[in-house]
């Protein structure tokens, strides 16, 4: 749309210098108090804008043919270094800043803050804003000269709210200046009655934190070798020492070396050991971008330094849409994302092994080290939710440019099996619209129809692709190798259209990599517009436990399978590489103990949680809220304990009570397995399935065995087989409880609670109001909660029965501030999306030691980074505080 608008020249002089705070090392500068100012204001659309959420009700923007400068006055009380905040527009917009006439600075606003959409007509478009963390600069007591200058692309537009220049920790909330969230966060206690507001300061990383759990990492990651499996386990190389992975997906606003070094120091604190950085490296055409690869280089360094490994994960099909003149994509139209392309174009596979090349082996600037021989690399993944036996391989998804030497290459298959396509056709008696005998061509039926009729057509087409696909990860692993890598190396991780007939020839084609991966969501019927990356006002959703099997829509059957359940093939380690609780669902705290526990029991070798999109503990790291923000109370909050319990085993491994042989010619001609692993999609990848399709399983082993113990499938040429433990003894179906092999864990799902109870770790999950007083070996919890997680963990290595220095770790359920729902049939519908801060339940109850030296052990609560308030002794049961999340139980 063009805009006819009018040209002029306005020039603002300010009366005096915008001052200090009184008495504060915060300096808040408005933007409309520029003293000198060259912009050109849009007269209609886009100046339109809620002035109720600019600070001071206005704000100075520009859109002109002529870039926009401001100019502003501003008196620092002392010299030294200022932490530099900007609100500002961050949409498709330019903005450069310099302090004291020194050189221009681009403000980066790739991982800006609370960003607002500010149109007065609420309409998604330009008019949006967001604070920025634009580093650290240098002021001079006295008057600091600070200009800014606009300059995008389209119309040199911008918006400059405010700015803030701090000598102290600076926590933007929206338009509220620091003297007024006081009093803002005294409404929103009224306002929110047995809710406590979950609001770290920032944290300084100090030595002398209570919960600190940097040391159980490597002094530095990669300290005893590069990673690699042996048997089941992920081991170091050099010293064959086991080791897990409680590990998160992304890093937050890494964006380089010094923008990681918090979100490492961070997580490490958190308790994790890996980061998958799953990202492309390149544009949408897939032209390498070599800043990406800066970009990683100092994000694997940063992490490296707290101990903490990288996995990298650098293609996944949504993240191109080639465009029609593609040299190496031919027949796509700048929309179209090029699924299955990878497994049989060459020329795609050229400049994708090129982008690994590129990554691998160019060095870091910090330690002139690649990539290729540096340990702290765990692994590399080659393609990330791609199939050839998923919904997406059809030719109503590739163009026909793609599709022709597909079928030929299936056309050469079937005529080298039955002496001609003719015989091929004539032995099948199924032909395809797509079918073309004078070119060699053979098309391919839909997924659906190869799962679920298993014609002798059907058969061969999955062989066929069975070895392409097998194929491609083989070449891949092969190419890896030859550059240098030494980690390991994964296939994929997607799903099927079929778990139970197509999803074991997806592992099949998964052997040439080092370990098995998967990705499952545990979604609960989000719906609007928009729901797969975003939550917003007007969408729907359902209240989903886990703990109770709840439905995946509401009025349905009970779902018996979860993402968490996993199973061992061939002897390979396991990975979830993507899995987490989607928001909104008050069940969310049951994540991260569920994870802990069953994956512990399962043995399950690492566990990826999506998605750490901020380091703050923002509730909207970006503009719209996330379905899978990871930087919450009741995720990233309760990491201390689940990472202590699944790092150090302190749940057992099961029993296996199910160890299945698969005949691999079985398997290719789809008899199936009787282990199948139920998908978990999260909203994204739910629109490639098509309308009306349901996955049924044939459950002929009961899917609760993986909250029992452990399952095992391999592949081999032996005959079909299943071998299967008791299970009536650990699975009570009338009772509704399910117990595990080692008599360590319990879940009543009638009641929604998990009961953990091993000499190192002791609690409860879930709906602790219907266990009354829980008891367990060492201690008693008792709360009238339907939704909270009690857990006492060991920090010392030893029984709680006996340990100088424990951790007792409580939460409840989160939601953002102002959050509010209104019923909409069986689902609820968001009215408002809710702000910072996270809100936390009102903790209440009592957790009793039953050591006989309890009344000599000291309590100390800890504040929300870890840090230690005042300490008492234990004189009896503890009475759980409201507001307190971790305790400090020492001698």
């Amino acid at each position: 749309m063009k805009y006819a608008f009018y040209f002029a020249l306005a020039v603002i002089v300010a009366l005096a210098i915008h001052p200090p705070i009184a008495g504060a090392s915060v300096l808040w500068i408005e933007g409309e108090a520029a003293v000198q100012s060259v912009v050109q204001r849009h007269p209609s659309w886009y100046d339109k804008v809620d002035t109720n959420e600019l600070a001071g009700g206005d704000f100075i923007s520009n859109w002109s043919d002529k870039p926009g400068e401001m100019t502003y006055n501003v008196a620092a009380p002392a010299a030294g270094a200022y932490q530099f905040w900007v609100r500002a527009n961050p949409t498709a917009t330019k903005l450069s800043a310099r302090i004291n006439g020194g050189a221009w600075q681009a403000i980066d606003f790739a991982h800006a803050v609370g960003n607002t959409n500010i149109a007065a007509d609420g309409k998604v478009d330009l008019r949006f804003i967001a604070w920025v963390d634009a580093g650290s600069v240098q002021l001079k007591k006295g008057k600091n000269v600070v200009d800014f200058r606009m300059d995008s692309d389209n119309h040199n537009h911008g918006m400059l709210d405010c700015f803030v220049l701090a000598d102290e920790a600076f926590h933007p909330r929206g338009a509220l200046k620091p003297e007024q969230m006081a009093s803002e966060a005294a409404k929103d206690a009224a306002a929110n009655d047995g809710w406590f507001a979950f609001d770290p300061k920032e944290d300084s990383f100090a030595k002398d934190a209570g919960l600190d759990l940097r040391s159980m990492n490597e002094a530095f990651a990669g300290e005893g070798g590069f990673i690699a499996a042996k048997g089941p386990q992920f081991v170091h190389s050099k010293t064959g020492q086991p080791v897990r992975f409680w590990a998160v997906n992304q890093a937050a606003d890494a964006k380089d070396y010094d923008s990681a070094v918090p979100v490492a120091k961070m997580l490490a604190k958190h308790g994790v050991n890996l980061v998958r950085l799953h990202g492309g490296l390149y544009d949408r055409d897939g032209k390498l971008d070599p800043k990406q690869i800066q970009r990683i280089l100092g994000i694997v360094d940063a992490m490296r330094e707290q101990g903490i490994y990288v996995h990298l994960s650098i293609y996944f099909p949504l993240w191109m849409s080639p465009s029609p003149n593609n040299a190496f994509l031919q027949g796509y139209d700048g929309k179209t994302n090029p699924f299955a392309a990878l497994y049989f174009n060459p020329d795609f596979q050229k400049q994708y092994y090129s982008w690994w090349t590129a990554l691998l082996t160019t060095p870091s600037p910090r330690t002139n080290k690649k990539l290729i021989d540096e340990p702290a690399v765990f692994g590399c993944e080659a393609i990330n939710e791609d199939s050839l036996f998923f919904y997406t391989f059809t030719d109503q998804k590739i163009p026909d440019a793609q599709m022709r030497p597909i079928e030929k290459l299936f056309g050469d298959w079937a005529a080298k099996k039955y002496g001609s396509i003719d015989k091929a056709l004539a032995a099948w008696g199924t032909k395809t619209r797509r079918d073309n005998v004078a070119e060699g061509r053979l098309g391919m039926r839909p997924m659906w129809n190869i799962a679920n009729e298993r014609r002798p057509r059907d058969i061969d087409t999955v062989k066929f692709l069975a070895e392409r696909q097998t194929a491609f990860y083989d070449d891949t692993a092969k190419f890896l190798r030859k550059t240098g890598f030494k980690g390991v190396i994964t296939a994929s991780n997607w799903t099927t259209a079929s778990a139970q007939y197509l999803g074991p020839v997806e592992k099949l084609t998964y052997l040439p990599g080092d370990f098995l991966d998967r990705h499952g969501y545990f979604s609960n019927d989000h719906n609007g517009d928009n729901a797969a990356w975003s939550i917003r006002n007007g969408h729907t959703f359902f209240e989903r436990s886990a703990l109770r099997f709840d439905p995946e829509t509401p009025g349905g059957k009970p779902a018996f399978s979860h993402p968490a359940f996993d199973t061992t093939y061939d002897d390979k380690p396991t990975t979830i590489t993507e899995t987490t609780w989607e928001r909104p669902n008050r069940f969310r705290s049951e994540a991260p103990l569920y994870y802990a526990a069953y994956g512990s029991l399962q043995d399950t070798d690492a566990i990826f949680h999506f998605a750490l999109d901020g380091k703050n503990w923002n509730v909207k790291p970006g503009f719209f809220m996330q379905p899978w923000t990871l930087m919450t109370p009741t995720m990233m909050g309760q990491f201390p304990a689940a990472a202590i319990v699944y790092r150090k085993s302190l749940i057992s491994p099961g029993d296996v009570l199910v160890d299945v042989n698969l005949k691999i010619d079985d398997v290719l001609s789809l008899k199936g397995t009787p282990l199948p692993e139920g998908a978990a999609f999260d909203e994204l990848r739910k629109k490639d399935i098509p309308a009306g399709v349901t996955q049924e399983m044939d459950q002929q082993i009961d899917p609760l065995v993986h909250l029992a113990g452990q399952t095992r499938v391999e592949f081999s040429d032996k005959p079909s087989s299943a071998k299967i433990g008791s299970l009536a003894k650990y699975i009570d179906r009338k009772a509704g409880v399910v117990t595990s092999t080692n008599g360590q864990l319990k879940l009543d799902y009638h009641a929604g609670l998990l009961l953990m109870s091993a000499p190192r770790v002791q609690g409860a999950s879930g709906n602790l109001a219907a266990g009354k007083t829980i008891d367990l070996p060492d201690v008693k919890i008792s709360s009238d909660l339907d939704l909270a997680n009690v857990v006492l963990v060991s920090l010392d290595d030893k029984p709680i029965a006996t340990s100088g220095r424990l951790l007792l770790q409580v939460m409840t359920e989160e939601k953002s501030t102002s959050f509010k729902t209104e019923p909409a049939g069986p689902l609820l519908k968001i009215i408002d999306i809710g702000r910072d801060p996270w809100l936390v339940r009102d903790v209440r109850g009592s957790v009793t030691l039953k050591r006989a030296d309890a009344k000599s052990l000291k309590l100390t609560p800890l504040d929300f980074n870890g840090y230690r308030t005042s300490a008492k002794p234990i004189a009896g049961p503890i009475e759980l505080q409201r507001d307190v999340v971790y305790y400090l139980i020492e001698k």
